[in-house]
């Protein structure tokens, strides 16, 4: 059973890995503050929730494991919010996305002021 939890555990823990760095090269590669937006969304979100799930294969149960819990618990909550925050407060500055090689041009009409 401990070999089962290793390996579980491995598994997580390089999976979650793959999406932070996958994460950390869209936010250098991705072409405008949308995209990245995205891109940090995931490493936010997916990467780090499977390095904690790996980290509570490791830790048993313990109260590690119920600390790690309430910080999978919090990003849950925060980190959709941080995203939309951004996004929004973005588009209220008046941040156009890019549509192919153009920025698309924002209507004056469109969205809050």
């Amino acid at each position: 059973m401990e070999m089962v939890l290793d390996v579980a555990s491995w598994v997580c823990l390089g999976a979650g890995a793959f999406f932070v760095v996958v994460g950390g090269l869209g936010l250098l590669r991705l072409p405008d503050f949308y995209a990245r937006i995205h891109a940090a969304g995931i490493t936010d979100t997916l990467g780090a929730w499977l390095i904690l799930i790996g980290l509570m294969f490791q830790a048993g149960w313990t109260l590690v494991t119920v600390k790690l819990l309430l910080v999978l618990f919090f990003l849950l909550c925060t980190s959709p919010m941080a995203s939309h925050a951004l996004a929004k407060a973005a588009w209220v500055r008046g941040v156009a996305p890019r549509v192919g090689r153009e920025l698309r041009p924002r209507k004056e009409g469109a969205g809050p002021p």
